[in-house]
């Protein structure tokens, strides 16, 4: 992590140098016309932009000046080096302990957020006509009811489904890739596992499910931390998992 944080930090600044040494060698501001001429140059300032906006939005305050006198010791255009190896790799831990810091407070603040929201919306869900809720908090609606015996836990069961968020987000959807999904029911979130072994095949529920029963704290993908989620699921079939090699 530290090595790739240093790797990082020295393409932004070859970038940066590079755009400041063409600046003042023609005594005017890089034009678009400027980086269309050169593919170099247009790579250099796309792979400058590009990571420096990722460090911006990360929340990463550097002291410009102090980057650039230690990016030239480096090179060796300048003074020798002010930091030892020791004293750098210092300072680098400490930036990337801040930074680590920075981002778990952020983390748990939108979990909590987004833990309230959800908790408000279930509470207000729960009375809702043919909203039924189990032991564990889940809540789930029957849209339609289908035959035969229920799956278990370690079945493998095929399913079509759709899932967002509170605000209505999509965030999935096997009928959008026109494709069902098939898998073992423990292998997923408590709240799939839970809720699937209710329903048979050819049934239809709508489950709404808290996010200790969803992704948590931490979220998953493009699913936020403490995200309370919506799934409309369709039981397709389901069997009994292969016999595991001995």
């Amino acid at each position: 992590m530290k090595k790739l944080m240093t790797v990082v930090i020295l393409i932004v600044a070859a970038s940066v140098f590079s755009c400041q040494k063409m600046q003042k060698a023609e005594e005017k501001a890089m034009t678009k016309a400027d980086l269309d001429a050169n593919a170099k140059v247009k790579q250099s300032y796309a792979l400058g932009l590009d990571v420096s906006t990722n460090f911006k939005s990360r929340g990463l305050d550097l002291d410009n000046k102090a980057f650039m006198e230690g990016f030239k010791a480096g090179l060796g255009e300048a003074a020798a080096a002010l930091l030892t190896d020791e004293e750098k790799m210092a300072a680098l831990t400490e930036l990337q302990n801040e930074m680590m810091k920075k981002m778990q407070e952020e983390m748990t603040k939108k979990s909590t957020d987004n833990k309230v929201k959800g908790l408000k919306f279930l509470e207000e869900n729960k009375s809702k006509p043919g909203v039924k809720v189990t032991a564990s908090g889940l809540q789930y609606k029957v849209e339609k009811e289908g035959t035969g015996p229920n799956p278990k836990a370690e079945d493998v069961v095929e399913v079509h489904y759709k899932g967002t968020l509170l605000d209505g987000t999509e965030f999935d959807s096997s009928y959008k890739r026109n494709e069902t999904a098939k898998f073992p029911l423990n292998r997923v979130i408590k709240g799939w596992t839970e809720g699937v072994q209710l329903m048979n095949k050819g049934a239809k529920y709508t489950f709404y499910i808290p996010s200790d029963l969803a992704y948590g704290d931490y979220g998953s993908q493009n699913i936020g931390p403490g995200e309370t989620l919506i799934f409309e699921v369709e039981l397709i079939s389901f069997e009994k998992a292969p016999a595991q090699k001995k």
